[in-house]
Formats: C-alpha cells, sequence, structure tokens
C-alpha cells in the first residue's frame, strides 16, 4: 500500500495531537535519495555521537558520498512532511524513540531491514529494545542506536549533610521503594530547610509509568489511561506534591539550573542521557554526583534508532553504513561523545566504558545503568500512546508547578483524552 499525504499526517497527529506540519521550516533541501555516490543521513543534535559520525564519512568514503544534516527544531513533524511530499526525503532517518510508535503503522514507507540481514545481529541488542523497532506485522523498521535507562542522580555532599545514605549503593539499596524515597525527601527538607528532593511532580509520575506493562492505549485500540496503572502513578506523583518534597520550579529554565548548582535542588530521576545535560548544564558541580537505582524499579526514557527510507538508491549500502555505526564498539563512543547509552550489552564491559568518571566522583556509572538497561519491563506502544499520553501529563504538571486541585485536573485530563481518542478513532 502507497501511504497518502493524509495517512502521514494522521499518523503525526497520533504522535502529538497536532498538525503534523507544525514547526515545519522552509528550507530542508537535501537531495531525494541516494544519486551515485550521494547518500543522506538525517539526525539531530545529539541523535548520534559526532565521533562516529566523521568517522563513517572517512570509512565509506570510497564507495559513497555520506551527507549527514542536523535537522533542528520539530524534527518528527519535518521528516513525517517530507515523506508526505515525497521529495528531498533522506536515505537513512533517525527516528525518535518516543515517536517510535507512531511510524510504525506506516512501516511501507521504509526498508524492511530484515530483507536486508538485520536478524543475524539481532542477539547483540537488547531484546525489548530490538523489538520496539518492529510493526505489528514483523516488517523492522527501525535499527537500535541507545535506550535511556533511568537513574537517580544526587548530590553527594548533600545527602550526607542531611544524614541520609550517601554511598551509591547504599541509596541504591535503601531509597529502592517509592515510599523510603518520599521519607528520605521529608528528611532532607527538615535538615536542610529549603532544600527539595525533585524539581517537580512530572517525574515521579512519568518514571512510574514507565516502571510497568501497560501504556495509554492497549493492542485493540482502546484507552487505558484512565486505568488503574495510570491512576496510580498519578496519585504518586500528588503525595509528592503534598508531602512538599518538590521544588514550585519548572524543569530546564534557569532558575532550576541555579537551584541545581547550589545544591538546594540535589536530586533528580533522569535517563542515562542526562548525564551529558548535567555536565554541560551545571558544569560547577564536577565531583559532587553520583548515580543510584531509581525508586520503584527499572525505567526508560528515549532511545532512538536508525532507518532507512523507501527512497534510499542503495538500501544494502546503507544497511552496512547503520550496523557499522550502531556496532557495539561505535555504541559505547555514543556514549562518551553524547551520552547515548548503548542498546548493545556488549559495549557494557568495554574499557572506555569501565573508566571513573570525575564528574561523579570517580564511579564507574555503567554499574548502574548497565543492569536498569537489562531490566526494563516491556510494554505495548501504541501509536496513539503519545497523544492520549500528552493530555495526563500536562494535567499533572499543572498540579505540581500551579497548584491546581488533583481531583479536577485528572477529569479535565480524561475529558480531553475522551475528545481526542473519538478524533483518533481510538475506543473509549
Amino acid at each position: 500500500m502507497r501511504l497518502s499525504r493524509r495517512g502521514l499526517l494522521r499518523a503525526g497527529l497520533a504522535g502529538t495531537a497536532a498538525t503534523a506540519l507544525g514547526g515545519l521550516a522552509s528550507g530542508c533541501a537535501v537531495p531525494t535519495g541516494s544519486t551515485g555516490r550521494n547518500m543522506v543521513l538525517w539526525y539531530w543534535d545529539g541523535g548520534l555521537g559526532e565521533t562516529v559520525v566523521r568517522q563513517a564519512r572517512t570509512r565509506f568514503d570510497n564507495a559513497v558520498d555520506l551527507r549527514a544534516v542536523k535537522i533542528g527544531g520539530y524534527y518528527r513533524s519535518k521528516l513525517i512532511t517530507t515523506l508526505a511530499g515525497r521529495a528531498h526525503i533522506p536515505d537513512i532517518a533517525g527516528l525518535k524513540g518516543e515517536d517510535m510508535a507512531s511510524y510504525l503503522p506506516d512501516a511501507d514507507q521504509f526498508v524492511d531491514l530484515r530483507t536486508l540481514g538485520a536478524d543475524r545481529l539481532k542477539s547483540g541488542y537488547l531484546p525489548w529494545k530490538w523489538q520496539a523497532g518492529i510493526a505489528e506485522d514483523g516488517r523492522m523498521v527501525g535499527f537500535p542506536i541507545d535506550c535511556g535507562p533511568v537513574a537517580h542522580y544526587y548530590q553527594y555532599a548533600v545527602f550526607r549533610k542531611a544524614g541520609l545514605p550517601y554511598e551509591p549503593a547504599d541509596v541504591s539499596a535503601e531509597l529502592n521503594t517509592w515510599e523510603k524515597f518520599f521519607t528520605a525527601g521529608e528528611q532532607l527538607k527538615k535538615r536542610l530547610p529549603g532544600t527539595y528532593l525533585l524539581t517537580d511532580i512530572t517525574s515521579v509520575f512519568e518514571m512510574s509509568v514507565n516502571q510497568g506493562t501497560e501504556r495509554f492505549v492497549d493492542r485493540d485500540r482502546h484507552f487505558i489511561g484512565d486505568g488503574e496503572h495510570v491512576r496510580a502513578a498519578w496519585d504518586r506523583a500528588v503525595e509528592a506534591k503534598r508531602r512538599r518534597i518538590v521544588s514550585n520550579l519548572v524543569s530546564g529554565t534557569p532558575d532550576q539550573w541555579s537551584a541545581v548548582e547550589d545544591g538546594t535542588l540535589p536530586s533528580q530521576l533522569n535517563a542515562s542521557w542526562a548525564t551529558n545535560d548535567i555536565k554541560n548544564g551545571v558544569p560547577r558541580t564536577k565531583g559532587r554526583w553520583r548515580v543510584a537505582g531509581c525508586p520503584g524499579g527499572p525505567s526508560n526514557i528515549g532511545g532512538s534508532f536508525l532507518s532507512i527510507t523507501r527512497a534510499c538508491r542503495e538500501p544494502e549500502r546503507a544497511f552496512e553504513i547503520i550496523t557499522w555505526v550502531l556496532g557495539a564498539a561505535n555504541q559505547a563512543q555514543g556514549f562518551v561523545d553524547a551520552g547515548l547509552f548503548p542498546s548493545t550489552p556488549a559495549s557494557y564491559g568495554m574499557r572506555k566504558l569501565r573508566e571513573p568518571d570525575p564528574f561523579f566522583g570517580g564511579q564507574i556509572t555503567m554499574d548502574v545503568f548497565g543492569p536498569a538497561a537489562r531490566r526494563v519491563p516491556v510494554a505495548y506502544a501504541s501509536p496513539y500512546d503519545m497523544a492520549l499520553g500528552q493530555p495526563v501529563k500536562d494535567e499533572i504538571k499543572n498540579v505540581g508547578v500551579l497548584g491546581k486541585n488533583p481531583g479536577q485536573a485528572w477529569k479535565d485530563a480524561m475529558s480531553k483524552c475522551r475528545r481526542i481518542a473519538q478524533h483518533l478513532g481510538v475506543s473509549v
């Protein structure tokens, strides 16, 4: 089946409940498919390790002129619109992990990587991550880049001063449940007034949902975002607010980074790629940080894929490039360069990932991230999860930042979800 422009825009809507044309730049003028020696790779800033991208251009220079193009702005919208327009389509395209499910119904716009021999490489990748790139009919759309196992980042000296466990193994063991984690937050605030365990309650909600095996839409296209698994995550986030262990700051703002730097926000729950965010955002905190396990168990945020579009005239060559770029050694380099946690377990024992990290007080962070990545729970990812999860995330943020009544916020979220579900053809 040839996907229509309307079909692709519908897929974009399922990802954001907004038009796929949003944020489209008028440029994006790159060659359509590979012509002769030309081959175009689309990715985003931080989507691949720059060292490996440079090496790939050199390695394959005798066979192809590889143009690696960073696409800014709303990457997914630009890619969807480009595919729908059937012009200026890249040969190789990165697909963000949070968007992956929205591409799978349109698998015919990509080369089935199994036809190029992907199955023989399957054993080298995390099983749950590999499966996330496969459509329901078995076609493989995405080849795994990274994943995002979640950890508890904390400032060693602040925890020690507050009388909390402060060695990574002790924090992992003694704050391993949400209740113990929240109690630690109360002690932190009591011992060090003005200090908060978390920036906001959104992270509690998202980590809790991701620790389960269900999301917002099931395989039968039913909305399940009103189910007990989501409501339990919601109530847990509200509890964090009630116990006053979260700040009133917004993540990513200058005020938040300032509080992180001065130690009044000494803790956060985030994915492995946040190592780079912390290093770049608050470089003066070098040496203060440690990493421990996430309370409540393993969770994952993000992690992306590379695909080969149907416009590619040399899919075998493109597959050769992809599999080299995403081999175990190069994925290890991607973690060093950009904090892209490898989807290849063979990387975890490599020397460059076993080096003590001075930023994290000499800790070997792989000892935390590696086991977490192997134990991420498997959940069905629906193309409609993002659209139907966003109203819930928006409303829990309203509770945390604006102080909205939690009961009213839940009702508003469910009302919005039902309207969106009806528009998308999801039963409620």
